[in-house]
């Protein structure tokens, strides 16, 4: 049988990858291994997927843990290429624009081990942005490319790719969100804090653009203290952003909660329910628009344009005093959108069949 090896290495990984390693074991034909970087190494950021979710355990775990940009994914890189070696793939799956994307995609090419990438040709046009440099460059150097949204394909065109590579098979996050949504719960931590459904504010904020600069991060803070006098907030607190908040003395108000990083059945429950979604995660953008939730990006660009034209997303830049006054005209605004094209549950089934063809 063909061998494949599907890398992950960070929690939004984990969603886009499961579905399709299931679609592939199902076809019986070929020999899988899901590799797990360690990019993301917290408990609450991992481990919790295996325990709720009884998704398949990593046959590898190389333990990279955190580090600089350059740092981390030269030891990805380094790390992964021994087990490319040893093993010897026939094919390297890779998912998203995390470093561990790259580093996978980078070692298999090198060793001449063709690359599928999943989440091809979303583009924000932002060089600033890591992801976008990880996005790119994994697109240069993969031999299939799964789209999960239309627009892409002109972007992959543009950048010389070829239409034989290119397959618009939809989305496997939503594969996740459709699988598991029966199992969505967030009655507990909703009693613990007394929330309403559709009468409070959940946000997750951990980009770089917003949290690393701390006069940034004060000014967010006072934003979202804003915020909180409109409605009650809910803040499950990435790791990084917990690191960057220690470093400043701004106060929160009392109804912006912030708790650690939520299991995902709890978390998606949580954004089910809410009035709005703050977010700077490119993922949330798209689950909030399957889920039809208003969502407020607090970046300047996106690489997910489908979820503004189609969907209930709002860029709201980065000029944080506009938060508040976006936040209540969208709690009494009716928001029209459609669930984009493919986004139906079995963008991982297309996957396995072209994959299978191949």
């Amino acid at each position: 049988m063909k061998k494949i090896d599907l890398v992950v290495g960070a929690r939004p990984n984990f969603i886009k990858a499961f579905p399709v390693y299931r679609a592939l074991e199902e076809l019986g034909c070929f020999e899988l291994r899901l590799i797990n970087t360690g990019q993301h190494y917290d408990d609450n950021m991992v481990a919790v997927f295996f325990e709720q979710l009884k998704m398949k355990e990593p046959d590898i775990n190389l333990g990279i843990g955190s580090g600089r940009h350059g740092e981390q994914t030269a030891r990805i890189l380094d790390e992964i290429e021994r087990e490319f070696m040893s093993q010897k793939p026939d094919l390297v799956i890779v998912f998203g624009d995390v470093n561990s994307t790259l580093a996978a995609a980078l070692a298999a090419v090198k060793l001449h081990i063709p690359v599928a990438h999943v989440e091809a040709g979303l583009r924000s046009f932002d060089r600033t942005m890591p992801e976008e440099i990880n996005r790119v460059l994994t697109d240069q150097i993969s031999d299939l490319l799964f789209l999960s949204s239309p627009e892409a394909e002109d972007n992959l065109f543009k950048e010389g790719k070829d239409k034989n590579q290119i397959h618009f098979v939809g989305n496997t996050m939503i594969d996740s969100l459709i699988c598991f949504q029966p199992l969505f719960d967030s009655a507990r931590i909703k009693d613990s804090f007394n929330f309403q459904d559709k009468e409070y504010i959940l946000i997750t904020l951990h980009r770089p653009s917003n949290v690393d600069d701390p006069a940034n991060l004060e000014q967010l803070i006072a934003s979202l203290n804003r915020v909180a006098e409109i409605a009650p907030c809910l803040w499950p607190v990435h790791p990084r952003s917990r690191e960057k908040l220690e470093t400043i003395r701004a106060k929160t108000h009392h109804r912006l909660v912030m708790t650690d990083p939520l299991g995902y059945l709890e978390f998606m429950g949580l954004q089910r329910d809410a009035a709005v979604v703050i977010t700077d995660s490119g993922g949330i953008q798209e689950e909030s628009t399957f889920l039809g939730i208003p969502c407020l990006t607090v970046r300047d660009n996106t690489e997910r344009p489908v979820t503004i034209e189609q969907g209930t997303n709002k860029l709201v830049g980065t000029e944080y005093s506009n938060i508040p006054a976006v936040v209540r005209e969208t709690i009494v605004e009716k928001i029209e959108h459609k669930v984009p094209e493919l986004w139906d549950g079995d963008a991982s089934g297309r996957i396995a069949r072209v994959l299978s063809q191949w």
